[in-house]
């Protein structure tokens, strides 16, 4: 305990919730190491996932970090650009995510053809011989983890914003 003015400071202790997330994010960091090459239809899907991952973890320590030390507008300052990056790249990741909805699942079916990435005279890297386009694949484990998260954050969004409302209204 510090003292200054005659007043006794307590550094309050970060939230339980935040400790746990913690976990749970590392956690969700070794799955998506385990599948980063797992997505060659959208390589970006692994990377936005882990980016989103650090960045939450960063997030973490940063509101831990802000209840034993007082950092002042630094804090501040640092949490907006982090809130900054955070939105820019989950619209990134909206756009890789949904714009190849729904892969192509199965790794032997695509990747294994004989005529895969075969170009021809096609400019399309996923042309063959055939003449039909053949989409690499993307594991079904790392899609649809990204896919429902993204999902569960708008759901989590619509809700904040209906309690929100329905809050307003009351008062």
């Amino acid at each position: 305990m510090a003292e200054s003015d005659g007043r006794i400071f307590r550094p309050t202790k970060p939230p339980g919730a935040t400790l746990e997330c913690t976990q749970g994010i590392m956690g969700v960091i070794f799955l998506i190491i385990v599948y980063i090459n797992d997505c060659p239809r959208q390589p970006y899907i692994p990377i936005y996932l882990l980016v989103m991952g650090v960045v939450s973890l960063l997030m973490n320590v940063l509101v831990a970090l802000s209840c034993y030390a007082s950092l002042g507008i630094y804090s501040k300052i640092w949490t907006c650009f982090v809130y900054l990056f955070i939105f820019c790249w989950f619209i990134a990741g909206n756009v890789w995510i949904y714009s190849i909805y729904e892969p192509n699942y199965n790794k032997t079916g695509s990747s294994m053809d004989p005529y895969y990435n075969k170009t021809g005279s096609s400019t399309d890297p996923y042309y063959n011989k055939t003449g039909s386009s053949m989409d690499p694949y993307c594991n079904k484990t790392l899609y649809l983890f990204a896919f429902w998260t993204t999902n569960l954050s708008y759901i989590m969004l619509g809700l904040i914003i209906f309690i929100s409302c329905c809050l307003l209204v009351v008062q």
